[in-house]
């Protein structure tokens, strides 16, 4: 998660900061025995059988469209090709070669609106190939043999700084140490892992998987981690970029958009992630307070996991108010499936107006209003409902934290840190990736691309490589030879060996 002080540094302690005097807000829903299994895994793994089942199905496309959906650049053809050939293990190399996070990716990646909504068979039949389900059966195979499936090099003499054991953080800390660089990882939080250790919805990353990742990556060597190190308390961008030969910043969205809501600090209006992070902790889910009827405001993917858990631990009717249409939402169509065949019910074109509360000043409803987009403008309607609601779960994204950053000279796009096609920031010898820069898709697999684009950046920095210039084959072999690629256009100032390298 992120590594800025804000929301990052609080101790998880489940159910702790949730208690409440409200009536219909109780611990224990459910029977005991149900919470043994309450948060299954939604996705069962393919048995061997059904992998090679599954892998038959796919066409090993020349020029694949999944391949060009996967922002990680996955060869899934390849790897789909070595399971049909019983090899999980190559196929495990295959896929983590380009997202060492492949594992988790395979859980909570939104395949259905990425690699499966390219497939072929999708387009053609409705029904693509399995490619989420087949990349989890290769990594979990791999992981479950031991080891590691990549030598690190020599040792450069070069350390580099990760702001954050996230996503971004771990893929380019893995990347870096693969080249032969020691890093260190300071992380606000007591373990690592990011969103995927305190944000992920349990049900879709069950039996710690988070945590054997974290520890399967770090058997490459040359990695440390410093956890309860907070960016702006315990460490600043100035001490970092003096101290280390490059620094990473991936410290993802600390921080919760409110409402802007009259009431909204009234004990059961909840930060939907604050909630989903002790979920995550706890030892006991007995012990998390559920609410009789609950309102989820907002239609993203957190807003989908919220109201499923919550349900899940025996809340008997959770309703996810949208602003907007069924269309507009960040939540895919299959999420939001997901949910309703879980018993919540999403009304869309409705934003919320002021949290009821009553004379004990516990919340016991929720006053939205009726919206429109007429031209395009989101418009309120004036016409108002209220839902009764013992809690009012607040999913409407996160926001960066940019105070650790004053004074450090980093530039700034809409509110998060600015970078280049390589991830490098305003100040030379700093990279950036992750949620916590302006232009990215927020997900999983986004941030381990951004981590891998950035460490090569920073390799290539320390070890003074220049830049591939585009265009400089193609114009050898076209017979231009070396004076029609010399009028080729510099890339970045690293393209040029005379220049300062990014890096000290």
């Amino acid at each position: 998660m992120a590594s800025t002080e804000p929301a990052s540094t609080a101790p998880v302690t489940p159910g702790a900061a949730f208690e409440t005097e409200a009536p219909n807000i109780r611990a224990g829903r459910l029977d005991p025995a149900a919470y043994i299994d309450v948060f299954d895994d939604l996705h069962p793994p393919l048995t061997r059988h059904e992998a090679f089942v599954e892998a038959d199905r796919c066409y090993f496309c020349y020029d694949a469209p999944c391949m060009d959906a996967c922002p990680t650049g996955i060869d899934i053809p390849l790897f789909i090709r070595q399971i049909a050939a019983d090899n999980p293990t190559g196929s495990a190399k295959t896929i983590l070669a380009e997202n060492i996070l492949g594992g988790m990716c395979a859980r909570v990646c939104p395949t259905e609106t990425l690699c499966e909504q390219a497939c072929v068979r999708e387009m053609a039949e409705g029904k693509p190939v399995k490619i989420g389900l087949l990349q989890r059966y290769a990594t979990d195979h791999l992981m479950a043999e031991g080891g590691h499936p990549f030598t690190r090099a020599a040792p450069t003499g070069k350390h580099v700084a990760v702001v954050g054991a996230g996503p971004a953080g771990l893929s380019a800390a893995h990347r870096l140490a693969k080249h032969g660089h020691d890093v260190t990882i300071f992380e606000a939080r007591p373990k690592g892992g990011g969103l995927n250790e305190y944000g992920i919805a349990a049900y879709k990353t069950v039996d710690d998987f988070a945590q054997r990742e974290l520890d399967f990556i770090l058997q490459i060597g040359g990695i440390t981690i410093e956890n309860g190190k907070t960016l702006g308390r315990d460490i600043s961008i100035e001490a970092l970029n003096a101290g280390y030969d490059a620094v990473f910043l991936g410290m993802g969205l600390p921080d919760v958009n409110d409402l802007g809501l009259e009431g909204e600090d009234a004990e059961g209006c909840i930060d939907a992630v604050e909630y989903i992070a002790a979920l995550r902790q706890s030892d006991n889910l007995s012990t998390l307070p559920v609410g009789r009827d609950v309102v989820v405001i907002g239609g993203g993917m957190t807003a989908i996991d919220i109201a499923i858990q919550i349900k899940l631990l025996g809340a008997e009717n959770v309703t996810i108010a949208y602003r907007r249409g069924r269309e507009s939402m960040n939540a895919s169509a299959y999420e939001q499936e997901l949910a309703q065949t879980h018993g919540v019910v999403i009304r869309h074109w409705l934003q919320p107006k002021a949290v009821k509360r009553n004379e004990a000043g516990a919340i016991c409803g929720i006053e939205l209003e009726y919206t429109a987009q007429p031209d395009g403008k989101l418009v309120g309607t004036g016409e108002t409902l209220t839902l009764p609601a013992d809690q009012v779960f607040k999913a409407i994204g996160q926001a960066f934290t940019a105070h650790p950053l004053a004074g450090s000279g980093i530039g700034l796009a809409k509110g998060r840190i600015s970078v280049d096609a390589e991830r490098r920031t305003s100040i030379d010898g700093i990279w950036a990736g992750g949620d916590c820069v302006a232009g990215g898709q927020d997900l999983t697999v986004a941030s381990v691309q951004d981590g891998k684009l950035a460490a090569e950046s920073i390799h290539r920095a320390l070890m003074r490589i220049p830049d591939r210039m585009d265009g400089f084959a193609e114009a050898v072999l076209a017979g231009g030879g070396a004076g029609q690629a010399s009028q080729m256009p510099h890339q970045s100032p690293s393209a040029d060996p005379s220049a300062p390298p990014q890096a000290r």
